[in-house]
């Protein structure tokens, strides 16, 4: 039984800064938990001023990846430092040395899934993302285990939270789409380049993840059939609202004539039906499955604690497996 579990973290912004935060207030918890001690012994961050936040010990920060790559003491690499190419390279190298992935990215998983999956299983690791789609929400974990001997009929979900708020405002207040989306912005909700939230991309990247692992399958995100809300209008709006619908950025997935088909566009959806009371930054996700029927997961998409929280879980559950010596096990039955 190994005693402590090493962890390196690559990148700490707001998500980085959450998960060193649940990791560390509640070590206690984690060990009496998974009977062992994850420790955190590494921060790779190229911003120098990052090395003084209050809480986290200077001598744990680099700016160098190798000093990572190159301790055998470090069991998992958590990633999070976004965009695609270099992620995808830091974590295809952990796993080629060995040690286990855990991240948050859902570009650079949504473009490499395959290659990492085959990667992570070559050389006998975990590769975990739970929190790379609807941030706390454990949809992911769900879809792998418990729903795991459901034929999956659909998957049908409100995925990103910036979309989800501006619609929300353009309906409860009345907004147009533009000022709507300055609001969003003002209060951290949306990006000063909201493009990759209110085209529908990163709903794209997300349902192609869910549906990886609810089908066995994998559909490139490029292959999405994509509209986003930017042209979205208070004249749609009032319309919804006269046919008693709400309209909102739906994610799904689905099986027509045998082919697996992945879609993500705006949708009137009727007032009495679960997702239309999904508002503001929240998302929620309706899987049917053959024998589960609709199942409803409803909470905070994004946020650096709740966010943190999604990866530290599967920290703590890959580490449960390295302190046993039983991660081989956990690689063998994994759907993923």
């Amino acid at each position: 039984m190994k005693k402590e579990v090493n962890v390196a973290i690559l990148g700490f912004g707001v998500v980085g800064q959450g998960t060193y935060k649940v990791l560390a207030e509640n070590a206690d918890l984690i060990e009496k938990r998974i009977g062992a001690r994850v420790k955190v012994k590494r921060i790779v961050e190229i911003n120098t001023a990052r090395y003084d936040t209050p809480g986290v010990p200077r001598e744990v920060f680099t700016p160098d990846y190798s000093d990572v790559l190159n301790d055998p003491d470090i069991d998992i690499v958590v990633e999070m430092i976004g965009g695609v190419e270099l992620a995808s390279r830091f974590m295809l190298q952990a796993l080629e040395r060995g040690k286990h992935v855990v991240s948050s990215n859902k570009a650079a998983l949504a473009v490499n899934i395959r290659k990492m999956n085959e990667t992570a299983k070559a050389n006998g690791c975990m590769l975990r993302y739970e929190a790379s789609v609807c941030g706390a929400i454990p949809v992911m974990n769900a879809l792998s285990t418990s729903l795991s001997v459901n034929n999956i009929k659909s998957i049908r979900g409100i995925v990103n939270g910036t979309s989800n708020y501006i619609l929300t405002k353009m309906e409860e207040e009345g907004l147009a789409y533009d000022v709507a989306l300055r609001q969003a912005q003002e209060n951290g909700f949306a990006e000063q380049d909201p493009t990759g939230d209110v085209e529908g991309f990163d709903s794209a990247n997300k349902i192609v993840l869910l549906a990886a692992i609810a089908y066995g399958e994998y559909v490139p995100p490029e292959e999405v059939d994509r509209t986003g809300i930017s042209g979205i209008t208070p004249a749609d709006i009032e319309a919804a609202r006269e046919k008693n619908c709400r309209i909102r950025l739906i994610a799904g997935a689905r099986r027509e004539d045998g082919k697996l088909r992945l879609s993500v566009k705006p949708e009137l959806i009727p007032c009495d039906d679960i997702l239309a009371s999904v508002r503001n930054e929240f998302n929620g996700i309706t899987i049917t499955g053959d024998m589960s029927g609709d199942i409803f997961f409803y909470g905070r998409g994004a946020g650096s604690v709740p966010t943190g929280a999604a990866v530290a879980g599967d920290v703590a559950e890959i580490a449960a497996c390295v302190a046993r010596d039983t991660h081989r096990v956990a690689i063998a039955t994994s759907r993923v």
